[in-house]
C-alpha cells in the first residue's frame, strides 16, 4: 500500500514578515516625507538626498529578503542595520545643529525600527536586544546628550523589539507542540484504520481457525491453539502503544511541518516498555499495562523484557504448557514495577536455594542478576499449590558502566 504523505504547514510568524515588508516601505516614504517638508533647514541637503536615494533603493531591492526567515540571512541583517546606523550617525552632518539639539528626527526616522524588528522576528528576543542596543548607542552619539525624548524613543524601541522577539519564540514553540499533537492524532487515526482492516480479515480468520481446531481435535487442536496465540498477540500489537512521531519541523522558516506518516525515534531515546512486553502476550499469557507509554532507557527496557521472558520460560518449564500467566506493568513516579504471576503448583520451600547450589542459575542470573545490574530488585514469592509471583522493580534513572569482564556495575 502506497504511503500517504499529507503535508500541512502552519506558521504564526509568516504574517509578521509580510507586515514587516509593508512597514519598511511605509517607513521609508515617511522618512523621505519628513525631509521634503523641512529640507530648507538642512545644512547639507545633498548629503540627506544621497542617503535617501540609497535607503529607497535598498528598501525596495531587499523586499524579498524580508519575506521569510529563510531569506532573511545574517549578512542581510548586518548590512540592513548598518544602513540604519549610518543614517543616524550622519544626521548631525546633514541637518542643522539647532534642529538636532531640539530633538529633530534622524534621517532614517522610524525606518530604523524595521531593521530592529527584522532581528527580533528572525532570532528572537536576544537578537532584538543586541540590535536595539546598537541603535540606542547610535542615537545617543547623534544627540550628544541623553535627552528625555531620545531616551524615551530608545527605551520604546528596545522594549517593543524584545517583546516581539519573545512572542515569536513562544509562537514557534507552540507550532512545534501543535505539530506533534497533529502527528499523534494522524498516527492514531491510521492505527485505528489498520485495526479495523485487520479485525475484518486476519483476526476473524485466526479466531475461526481456533474454534474449528478445538472442535476437530488432534493436531488441528494444536493448530487452533497456535492460531489463538497469534490472534491475541496481533490484537495486542494493533491496540497497544503510540506510533513514534518526529519532534521538530523540517523547515522552521516556513512553519511547522505535519506529516501523516510518523518518523523513527532516535536510537538513544527512551523506549516504551509496553512495546517490548507485547510479544509475550498470548492465549495463556495476559498482559495488563497502563494506557500511557512507560518510558525506560533502552538497555533497562531490554533487560526487564528479558527477565520477564525468563520468568515465563520457568512457568512453561515447571508449571506446564497449560499453565496460565499474568503480566502486570505499573508505572510509578520513581520506578517501574513488573509482576509475573502464574497459576502453577508453586515452588517448594528451599527449592530455589537448592537449584542455585546445583548450578541452575535461571532465577539467580537471568532474573535477579539482570535487575541487580540495573539497580533494581527481583523478588520471588511462591506458595505451594497457589502459584508463583515474580516482582521486578527497576528505577527510572540509573547510571551504568562496564567493567573489564563486561558486566554492568551499578554506580
Amino acid at each position: 500500500m502506497a504511503q500517504r504523505d499529507r503535508v500541512m504547514r502552519m506558521s504564526v510568524e509568516q504574517p509578521l514578515w509580510r507586515a514587516l515588508a509593508g512597514y519598511r516601505v511605509l517607513a521609508m516614504i515617511y522618512a523621505i516625507g519628513l525631509f521634503a517638508a523641512a529640507h530648507d533647514g538642512f545644512a547639507r541637503p545633498w548629503l540627506a538626498i544621497a542617503y535617501f536615494a540609497v535607503l529607497g533603493v535598498w528598501t525596495l531591492a531587499t523586499l524579498p529578503q524580508v519575506a521569510s526567515a529563510a531569506a532573511c540571512t545574517k549578512p542581510f541583517l548586518a548590512v540592513d542595520l548598518t544602513v540604519a546606523l549610518t543614517g543616524i550617525l550622519i544626521t548631525p552632518l546633514a541637518d542643522a545643529v539647532q534642529r538636532v539639539h531640539d530633538g529633530g528626527p534622524t534621517l532614517p526616522s522610524i525606518w530604523t525600527a524595521g531593521s530592529v524588528l527584522a532581528f527580533a522576528i528572525k532570532g528572537g528576543w536576544r537578537w532584538a536586544a543586541l540590535a536595539s542596543t546598537l541603535v540606542a548607542v547610535a542615537n545617543l552619539i547623534e544627540r550628544g546628550t541623553p535627552a528625555r525624548d531620545t531616551v524615551h524613543n530608545v527605551v520604546l524601541v528596545w522594549v517593543a523589539s524584545i517583546a516581539i522577539g519573545y512572542v515569536v519564540e513562544v509562537a514557534r514553540a507552540s507550532e512545534r507542540t501543535l505539530a506533534r499533537a497533529l502527528e499523534i492524532e494522524a498516527a492514531t487515526r491510521e492505527r485505528e484504520r489498520l485495526a479495523r482492516d485487520i479485525h475484518d480479515s486476519v483476526l476473524q480468520v485466526l479466531a475461526m481457525v481456533q474454534r474449528r481446531g478445538a472442535v476437530i481435535g488432534g493436531e488441528a487442536a494444536e493448530l487452533g491453539r497456535m492460531a489463538g496465540e497469534q490472534e491475541v498477540a496481533l490484537r495486542t500489537l494493533v491496540s497497544g502503544g503510540l506510533v513514534p512521531v518526529s519532534r521538530a519541523s523540517e523547515d522552521d522558516a516556513r512553519g511547522a511541518v505535519v506529516r501523516g506518516a510518523a518518523e523513527d525515534e532516535p536510537d538513544d531515546g527512551p523506549v516504551d516498555l509496553r512495546a517490548l512486553l507485547a510479544p509475550h502476550a498470548g492465549s495463556r499469557v495476559s498482559l495488563a499495562e497502563p494506557g500511557a507509554p512507560v518510558p525506560l532507557a533502552p538497555q533497562a527496557a531490554r533487560e526487564v523484557a528479558a527477565a520477564v521472558g525468563a520468568a515465563l520460560d520457568n512457568v512453561r518449564r515447571h508449571a506446564g504448557e497449560q499453565a496460565r500467566a499474568w503480566i502486570l506493568v505499573e508505572d510509578e513516579p520513581d520506578e517501574v514495577i513488573v509482576t509475573v504471576r502464574d497459576d502453577g503448583p508453586g515452588i517448594p520451600e528451599g527449592r530455589l536455594a537448592q537449584a542455585e547450589g546445583e548450578g541452575r542459575l535461571g532465577v539467580a542470573q537471568s532474573i535477579r542478576g539482570r535487575l541487580r545490574d540495573l539497580g533494581g530488585s527481583a523478588e520471588v514469592i511462591s506458595v505451594p499449590g497457589q502459584g508463583t509471583e515474580v516482582e521486578l522493580r527497576v528505577p527510572k534513572h540509573h547510571r551504568q558502566t562496564n567493567d573489564p569482564r563486561g558486566k554492568a556495575e551499578q554506580r
